[in-house]
């Protein structure tokens, strides 16, 4: 097959080609829709630029603020580490048992979204569409709708994050479900197994490697998120922190933030160690 010579640029990119074949038929290729997709996406672009009011000649010209909130978070007051201890551990807390209670409770829900595993469309489309809808509620309106029905608190926060953590592994653990090797299910409901206990020898085993490995993912995620969960009044390190920027204590901040990136970064080292282990 031999591309027609004497096409330009313009014509590769934006026009059909058209092949010989060796029998002496030509073939045209169908028009590329690239085109069309690059000038949607150029204009979205813009009208979300002038939408929200974003300026590069803004952004340029007050960067350099941010450097000056950095400059004065350093040096950190070392001395105020003694009162970041605390809500640094009740951060680590909500975000480990948020995440255990997720990914715990979103285990039969994924069976029941799986069709694979389950013949009934409505079955599968309604909780399908439950986690859909759960998924579509942001992380700190969870956690503020939680602060009016437990309090103020590290509970609020827990919650939140457990919501957060059900839905982002419950989808990611059905579309798995979805895809195993049906073959040894079969077989074990041929020999007479039950259902309950041929998903429990057959399919659990083929994504409970890559289920747990999305949990630490989840987790590493959820140690950041439970950090400006304060902001609502969820606990962890988020209360400290609102009120330390609003006081304008900036090296007390820079404390915060330190103590922060250090257990992230221990956190996720540890997690990928353990997603080594598991994959």
């Amino acid at each position: 097959m031999k591309q027609s010579d004497g096409m330009s640029l313009y014509d590769r990119i934006f026009r059909p080609r058209t092949y010989t074949l060796e029998n002496g038929k030509t073939v045209n290729e169908k028009r590329s829709r690239l085109p069309l997709v690059l000038i949607l996406i150029l204009a979205a672009i813009i009208i979300s630029g002038e939408v929200t009011g974003f300026r590069i000649s803004t952004l340029m010209r007050r960067v350099g603020y941010f450097f000056v909130m950095l400059g004065d978070m350093f040096p950190p007051d070392l001395s105020y580490m003694k009162d970041v201890w605390g809500p640094l551990w009740d951060t680590i807390k909500m975000s480990l048992l948020g995440s255990a209670i997720g990914a715990i409770i979103c285990i039969p829900f994924a069976v029941l979204c799986s069709s694979n595993l389950i013949h009934r469309r409505i079955v599968t489309g309604f909780f399908k569409f439950f986690f859909s809808v759960v998924r579509t509620l942001p992380t700190l309106v969870v956690a503020l709708i939680a602060t009016y029905i437990f309090g103020l608190g590290t509970l609020a926060g827990t919650v939140a994050i457990a919501v957060f953590t059900f839905a982002y592994c419950g989808k990611i653990l059905y579309e798995q479900i979805e895809t195993v090797d049906m073959g040894s299910h079969e077989a074990l409901e041929a020999l007479g197994m039950g259902r309950l206990s041929a998903i429990r020898y057959s399919v659990w085993p083929q994504v409970l490697p890559s289920f747990l490995s999305t949990v630490l993912f989840c987790f590493e995620g959820n140690v950041r998120y439970a950090s400006i969960l304060g902001y609502v009044g969820a606990g962890g390190l988020g209360l400290i922190l609102n009120e330390k920027i609003g006081w304008r204590e900036y090296p007390r901040v820079g404390m915060i933030l330190i103590a922060l990136f250090v257990a992230v970064v221990a956190i996720e080292s540890l997690s990928s160690w353990l997603r080594s282990k598991l994959t």
